[in-house]
């Protein structure tokens, strides 16, 4: 059975469970309580996990032989104790009261079972998926990896629920494709400031075991660091975070005591406090600051804004190590947003080379309609990594959004569609290759040249104009474009070209005509249910 089987009919459960008042988004937090329960049982027998380990009483052997209301209390006490490390037990010398007694001291399992409780309230519902889970065949599921196992619930999740942060979900293609592009190495620290699920770090950290035969090609000191210091993330969400650090873990990612995902807002001192880092992979929350634990404090950023995607841009090409190399996740009004977010843009482009900008498809992410694109960017000048003005001379871009298929279910977001972006980004990972206007994937010669982008498309022969790939100089964008990204030429099929439309008086008399035809239609349909309301 295939890991994509397993996850489907684990997901077939919630079904059952709607019976206990189990919706999707809790049934998630509801499985992977039990199911991480199960995976460190399966782990600890394969010898693969070596560290935070589940204390005595809380372990799989202690729920998968029991059954009625005496499995259901056990496993809330076994929650509870994951949550605080400790447990009430008959004291020994006079059973007639109960002790507090400590059953582990590991603040990762405290973290990953912080204030969890158990929803169930019939115990066959909890039988039954302790029941599905021992018929499952680990032992072949181990090639794969229990975590893969584990991240395919992840993206089920946020495809079937498309509500919360599951609307944001990145889509795994497009986190692979941003790591080959980057290209994160041995000793490097990794860091995604809005964590989410934690699918960047694993990218990573899968991208780096690759090139290392999972790091046993490594010596023990390097080997140790990759495990334990190189991956650092933050989340503000608790439960999100404890998704996170599950993630993490079942792909051995140990991070320091308290796991490699924060709790807390980047926006905020833990952000702050945040050691520069060598590679910055991301998608920040969309939205404004409205207050809360999500809002903007930090003191540290040169541009106050309520715009929480531009406050983290900032965060990042400040938090970036000389030499350093980012590459985000950011929707369209970052690119042409005036006033602070100019001031914010001509910022990145002063201390930072971005070099490169990708123009993604709609529809790829779960909340539609959201128009996004990937900022690929290295700390510094090309050739001073230490220089803090003017490091940008030149921004490429790849328009992978116009004319593009309608991208959901029925049309998945695949690796495919990214390979010609990746052949023209060239093997260097700071975007130095040397590279080339002109690239026609996806019948783009087929497309016209917007009438509209006069500016980009000036000066340029029709087929590079319905070419993807395009580049701008930093002189262009500051003159031409007031130093917005806001940066296209090709001519999408469903827009209205407006120098074509009819004369407004005309356009009038064809809305006047349209709207008495729907009138007489509307007089007919009423008269018909008159005479039915008649008969």
């Amino acid at each position: 059975m295939t890991n994509n089987n397993i996850v489907q009919k684990l997901w077939n459960l919630c079904d059952v469970l709607r019976d206990d008042g189990i919706n999707y988004s809790d049934y998630v937090t509801e499985l992977v309580l039990l199911l991480f329960i199960k995976m460190v049982h399966e782990n600890t027998e394969a010898g693969i996990l070596q560290k935070h380990p589940l204390p005595v009483g809380c372990r799989w052997t202690n729920l998968n032989d029991k059954s009625g209301i005496t499995l259901l209390n056990d496993y809330k006490t076994i929650l509870l104790a994951l949550s605080t490390g400790k447990r009430q037990e008959i004291d020994p010398e006079n059973p007639e009261q109960y002790i507090e007694v400590t059953v582990h001291n590991d603040p990762l399992i405290s973290a990953i079972y912080d204030d969890a409780q158990t929803r169930l309230r019939e115990p066959r519902h909890l039988e039954q998926l302790i029941k599905t889970l021992d018929q499952i065949d680990w032992f072949s599921i181990q090639k794969d990896g229990l975590g893969d196992l584990y991240e395919g619930l992840l993206e089920k999740n946020a495809n079937e629920t498309k509500s919360g942060a599951g609307q944001y979900f990145t889509p795994r293609p497009l986190i692979n494709c941003m790591v080959r592009c980057i290209k994160p190495q041995i000793k490097h620290i990794i860091q995604d400031p809005a964590a989410g699920t934690a699918g960047f770090l694993v990218a990573a950290d899968q991208y780096l075991r690759q090139q290392t035969n999972d790091y046993y090609d490594l010596d023990a000191k390097d080997a140790d660091f990759q495990k334990n210091e190189a991956f650092i993330g933050v989340e503000l969400v608790p439960n999100t975070r404890r998704l996170a650090l599950m993630n993490c873990l079942l792909h051995g990612i140990e991070g320091g005591n308290d796991g490699a995902i924060l709790l807390g807002n980047s926006l905020g001192q833990v952000g702050q406090d945040l050691k520069p880092a060598d590679i910055i992979l991301a998608n920040p929350p969309f939205g404004t600051s409205k207050g809360g634990d999500a809002s903007i404090t930090r003191k540290d950023l040169t541009y106050e804004t309520t715009n929480k995607q531009l406050a983290f841009l900032q965060h990042i090409y400040r938090n970036l190590k000389p030499g350093g190399r980012a590459a985000v996740v950011l929707p369209d009004n970052v690119l042409f947003e005036a006033g602070k977010g100019t001031d914010i843009r001509r910022d990145l482009m002063n201390k930072c080379n971005l070099h490169t900008i990708l123009r993604l498809p709609t529809g790829i992410f779960y909340a539609q309609g959201v128009k996004t694109n990937v900022l690929f960017f290295t700390k510094g000048s090309v050739t001073d990594k230490l220089q803090q003005e003017n490091c940008t001379q030149n921004v490429w871009v790849y328009d992978l959004r116009t004319n593009m298929p309608n991208f959901g279910k029925r049309t998945p977001f695949t690796e495919q569609y990214l390979q010609p972006f990746e052949t023209v980004y060239g093997i260097n990972p700071d975007g130095t290759s040397p590279r080339q206007e002109g690239e026609w994937s996806f019948s783009s010669d087929d497309i016209e040249a917007d009438s509209s982008a006069s500016q980009e498309n000036l000066d340029v022969n029709d087929q590079l104009a319905q070419s993807r790939w395009r580049c701008f100089s930093r002189d262009w964008i500051a003159y031409t474009k007031q130093d917005s990204l806001d940066i296209s030429w090709l001519k999408d099929k469903n827009s209205v070209d407006a120098t074509k439309l009819p004369e407004p008086a005309i356009l009038a008399k064809q809305v006047k005509e349209e709207l008495i035809v729907a009138l007489d239609k509307l007089e007919g349909l009423l008269n018909l249910l008159g005479k039915v309301e008649k008969c």
